[in-house]
């Protein structure tokens, strides 16, 4: 079975937009930008 951060990534996301919602912005791009340096390296 091949691991993946997603849910994880996900569930922290989620915990901290409830707890402070203005780095909702942050949190969307940061999350962009990581799953789009593993499509590069790893490949969809």
């Amino acid at each position: 079975m091949e691991w993946t951060p997603q849910p994880i990534i996900a569930l922290i996301a989620g915990i901290l937009i409830l707890i402070v919602p203005r780095l909702l912005s942050y949190i969307v791009a940061i999350y962009l930008i990581i799953v789009g340096i593993l499509g590069l390296f790893y490949g969809y």
